[in-house]
């Protein structure tokens, strides 16, 4: 192990000790290491040229949003900052694994990982083009001293009779993560437009889906530990959601094969993470497996989950005070982040 990393294992169990309560077994006190796995749907991460048989015209210079250099910089910077946060008041070095959703393509990922704030952590990109007619895509950023890559396939939606419908794809990533095997499912629904009820069958179609990639990980290794995330654009409590995915709310009744959703008491308590109509939503969650739900340490298990909505993500004043600040609202460009926040969970393991 390089010098690098075992400090890294060092800091994070004697900090970790701080800043989570402190699990004991038979009187004696535990250490733990830390890795944080996040989402964060990056609203419209364009780049200012106008892609060939792509609806990209608003994020180009001539378009609906007067998108260009300097606006995309801007976000770039301040997409960075929001990275560089997310839960590092339990790991100092950031997600070792965040999906991310709304890119157009893998360039505007390259100048990301490059910005300042989070360059140091060396992010790797695992992205597909996918068939999405705004031409947005998923893909998955990875710090390459805490996951190896093994293997990485992307998934496409097709719906019977539906030939020209085009949504995301689902990215599936296997690696190493701190040397135990994990496999990461990156997604983004179809969108509620023309209303959630007629809209809900494409959005179970993609559960579905997501359902499929669960079973197929499954069916080699019963034990396997999967997190799916992901833009669901439904709730947690939706049908999608809890019977076509399988994503449970009650860690004591889980079945084998079933998910567990962390966010779904977030959700029941008013927290989401996007604002409409003064209505919150919780669309973006980080849904661990049940072989990741068990309690013993001696391999990494989730501990607990969390929405990142710090005060910084979130307009100052006026009637959407509290809502994510986003880039551009009503026409204008307001110069923010995203308009979502990013969720992310933490996963444990015993230090002997």
């Amino acid at each position: 192990m390089r010098n690098g990393k075992m400090s890294f294992l060092k800091l994070i169990t004697l900090s970790l000790l701080l800043v989570i309560p402190l699990i004991t077994f038979s009187q004696k006190e535990k250490q733990f290491r830390v890795i944080n796995i996040a989402f964060y749907n990056l609203e419209n991460l364009f780049d200012t040229l106008d892609t060939p048989n792509v609806n990209d015209i608003d994020y180009t210079p001539q378009g609906l949003n007067k998108w260009n250099s300097k606006k995309y910089y801007e976000k770039l910077e301040n997409l960075s900052e929001a990275i560089s946060k997310i839960g590092t008041d339990a790991t100092p070095h950031g997600p070792a694994i965040i999906g991310v959703s709304e890119i157009e393509n893998r360039t505007v990922l390259e100048d990301l990982v490059r910005q300042k704030a989070i360059a140091g952590r060396n992010y790797h990109i695992v992205h597909y083009d996918g068939p999405d007619k705004r031409g947005i895509d998923v893909a998955l950023l990875y710090q390459p001293e805490y996951f190896e890559l093994t293997n990485s396939i992307s998934h496409r939606l097709k719906i019977e009779g539906r030939e020209d419908f085009f949504t995301r794809d689902q990215l599936l990533v296997s690696g190493l993560l701190d040397g135990e095997e994990f496999h990461f499912i990156v997604s983004h629904w179809p969108s509620r437009s023309g209303g959630e009820s007629r809209s809900r069958p494409l959005r179970n179609a993609a559960a579905d889906l997501g359902r499929h990639i669960i079973d197929s990980v499954l069916n080699i290794n019963p034990n396997a530990k999967i997190v799916y995330m992901g833009d669901l654009n439904d709730n947690p409590d939706n049908e999608s959601v809890m019977k076509h995915l399988r994503a449970k709310t009650d860690v004591g009744k889980l079945k084998e094969g079933d998910m567990f959703n962390p966010f779904y008491d977030f959700y029941k308590k008013g927290i989401g993470t996007l604002a409409w109509r003064d209505t919150w939503s919780l669309f973006d969650m980080v849904i661990p497996s049940k072989s990741l739900m068990d309690k013993d340490f001696s391999s990494y298990r989730f501990y607990k989950a969390m929405v990142f909505n710090k005060t910084f993500l979130q307009q100052k004043s006026g009637r959407f005070k509290g809502y994510p600040l986003r880039t551009h609202a009503g026409g204008q460009y307001l110069g923010g982040y995203s308009d979502h926040f990013p969720t992310y969970i933490l996963l444990i393991k015993e230090v002997n």
